[in-house]
Parts: C-alpha cells; sequence; structure tokens
C-alpha cells in the first residue's frame, strides 16, 4: 500500500527540531501527533495544546497529541518523522517495532551515517513482518532553537533536503506522499549516498576538538566557524574530508566535498576549505559549544566518524585522520567511542562485498523495507 499525499504526522522528539517541524507541519494544515521519550519536556506543549511558532513562518500551531506513549503517538500517522539525536535513533526503532503499520512510512531526520541500515538491521533482528518503508535525510529541514515554554523559533528554512529509502527503488514512495508537505525533500540516489553525504561529521567533531582549550576558556564566546577554523585547522578538515570521501568511492558513491557543499548550500566562495568557510557570510554569528561535552562530539563522533573508519576498515581504506579524531574524543570524554558506535558489525554489513552491500541498499525486498 502506497501513501500519497500524507496528511497525519507522527513527530518522534520534541527538543529543538522536533518542536520546529511538528509546528510547522501543523501550520501547514496537516495533523501531527507529538512524541517524547521523556514526559517533562512536554508538560508545556499539552497545558497550551500545541506550539507557537516564530521566525520563517509564524503562528500558534495545535498538535492533535501529546504524548509520551509511542503507541499513542504514531497510531493512524501515515509518516513518521524520527527527530531525535541519531544516538536516539537505535532506541525508537527497538520502541517502534510492536506497534508499527502496514503502509508506514518511517523518516530519519537526519539519519547521520547509517541510520536508516542501523533500523533495517534491527527491524530484521526483530522479525518485523509488517511492511514499511525505511528511509532517512541527508540533513535537517530547519535550522531552529526553542525559544520558550511551548514556543519555537525558525530561523532557516533550507531549499532541498535529499531523502533515499532502503531499497532505494522505494525513495519515489516517500517522496509522492511527502511532496504536499514538505515539497523541499527530493530523491537521492540510496541509504549511502544520503549517509556519506554528511557534512557534520567533517566540521563538528574536528573543530571542536581542535577549539577544546579555546572553548574551555570562553565557554564558547567566539564565531565557531570564523574564528575557529585557520588554515592550520582547515588543513586537519579537509584530510578528514578527504577519507571520507575515499571511503565513499570505494562503496561506488561520488560524495560532494565539503567545500562543494558549502559553495552549492551557501553560494560560498574560495580556492580551498578556509576561503570557503571565511567567504561564508551564513557563517557569521554562528557561536561555538559552551562545553566540549556537544553533541558535537557525544552524537557526531560515534554516529558519523566511527562508522566511516569502520567502513573503511572493512573495505581496506585507511582512515588515519579520522581514528585520530575518535581516539582524541575517547580521551576527552572518558568513552570509546569505537565500541559505542556504528559499525559495519552491527550495521549487519560485516564481510559483504562492495556489491553485496549496494544490492541490498539497492533493490533489496523484505518484509522490512
Amino acid at each position: 500500500m502506497s501513501v500519497i499525499d500524507a496528511t497525519h504526522f507522527a513527530v518522534l522528539g520534541a527538543g529543538h527540531g522536533g518542536q520546529a517541524l511538528a509546528g510547522y507541519l501543523s501550520l501547514k494544515g496537516f495533523k501531527v501527533n507529538l512524541y517524547n521519550r521523556s514526559s517533562d519536556r512536554l508538560n508545556s506543549l499539552r497545558l497550551m495544546g500545541g506550539v507557537q511558532v516564530e521566525g520563517e513562518i509564524q503562528g500558534f500551531a495545535p498538535l492533535n497529541v501529546v504524548t509520551s506513549n509511542i503507541e499513542e503517538a504514531i497510531k493512524d500517522a501515515e509518516i513518521i518523522m524520527v527527530v531525535v539525536p541519531a544516538t536516539g535513533q537505535r532506541f525508537m526503532a527497538e520502541n517502534l517495532v510492536p506497534f508499527l503499520k502496514d503502509g508506514q512510512i518511517i523518516v530519519l531526520n537526519p539519519g547521520r551515517t547509517g541510520g536508516a541500515l542501523e533500523f533495517r538491521q534491527i527491524f530484521k533482528e526483530r522479525n518485523v513482518t509488517v511492511e514499511v518503508i525505511i528511509s532517512e535525510a541527508q540533513t535537517f529541514l530547519f535550522a531552529s532553537r526553542i525559544s520558550g515554554p511551548a514556543q519555537v523559533k525558525i530561523f532557516r528554512i533550507k531549499n532541498s533536503i535529499p531523502v533515499a529509502a532502503i531499497p532505494a527503488y522505494k525513495t519515489v514512495e516517500v517522496v509522492t506522499a511527502l511532496r504536499k508537505a514538505l515539497p523541499q525533500f527530493v530523491p537521492e540516489d540510496n541509504v549511502l549516498k544520503t549517509s556519506f553525504n554528511n557534512i557534520g561529521a567533517i566540521f563538528h567533531p574536528t573543530l571542536t576538538i581542535l577549539n577544546a582549550a579555546r572553548i574551555e576558556n570562553t565557554h564558547g564566546e567566539f564565531d565557531y566557524y570564523i574564528d575557529g577554523i585557520t588554515p592550520s585547522v582547515a588543513l586537519i578538515l579537509e584530510a578528514v574530508d578527504s577519507e571520507r570521501v575515499k571511503v565513499a568511492e570505494a562503496l561506488g558513491i561520488r560524495a560532494i566535498t565539503a567545500r562543494e557543499w558549502l559553495y552549492s548550500a551557501y553560494d560560498a566562495y574560495g580556492r580551498n576549505l578556509y576561503e570557503a568557510i571565511q567567504n561564508n557570510p551564513g557563517y557569521r554569528g554562528i557561536r561555538a559549544p559552551y562545553t566540549i561535552f556537544t553533541r558535537y562530539i557525544t552524537e557526531d563522533v560515534p554516529m558519523s566518524l566511527v562508522p566511516i573508519s569502520s567502513f573503511g576498515k572493512m573495505l581496506q581504506i585507511p582512515t588515519p585522520t579520522i581514528d585520530c579524531m575518535i581516539q582524541l574524543a575517547n580521551i576527552l570524554h572518558n568513552k570509546d567511542y569505537f565500541v559505542e558506535g556504528r559499525t559495519v558489525e552491527k550495521l549487519g554489513l560485516a564481510g559483504l562485498s562492495v556489491k553485496e552491500i549496494r544490492e541490498m541498499v539497492v533493490v533489496e525486498a523484505n518484509s522490512s523495507s
């Protein structure tokens, strides 16, 4: 059963992005159920009956259901929008399993690196038999922040969000279902492409680690990109980026470089990554995190850098700079992100050939596809 022009959404996660997306969809005239694992964050939303949206789109957005019960949240929803840090996606997958219904579409916003593959593997392990589609966005639609109780501000809405389903031939069904609500979502080749075009993997962890002293001394009181990226720091970012692109190439994926992404996303210009960043007005005024215990490390290292490194090891593509950044994060946080993060073993891909992986993401048909 295919969904055409979906009208009923479940948004899982009531953080900055979740509240923004729920409010946006409601203001566009769609029925929205909002779920959060912890009920504390929902109190003001329940009291108000919705969320006040400011910024790029404005108005009070009524919500159909506000709940910490995931079964209630996804009941009758055609589209399930997962809007949580990638570290919380496994929890969502495991808790969705008993309540999924035929025809529902799951969209990870975003999947980081391997999000849809992780969902697929969890559903396979749990013997999911209902016909649902798993998909992931390459990045999140908004730049947004909670600005008060039951209040969220959308600073910017991106023009284009690549999305891919697993298997890839189902991507058209996802885009068709979303076309009225979210016309910004456009089809990407497959989930390997969305996963390896995860540019946050390049900027966030490395830049935070290399600016650790400055972050601790100033509590983030500096321009994260403009001040935090010097010519020398940019060289290290380019090394990380080059390794990501080479691993993607080994999988048959032509990944966009960070510099190319800056050109297309922000109309930036420059002969190298440093110049492109400094010539990007969109980065001016963005402050650094106030602590090194930030999602830029806790999410982007295990859910972005670790899977790239893991794919590299399996495909015999060296990733020395990426591995160095992961190890530095381990020291800073007293963790072992190599163990905690997404790996080819956890994604059910260990031992598969490139041909087998590509066939799986493009054409595999199984009960949880």
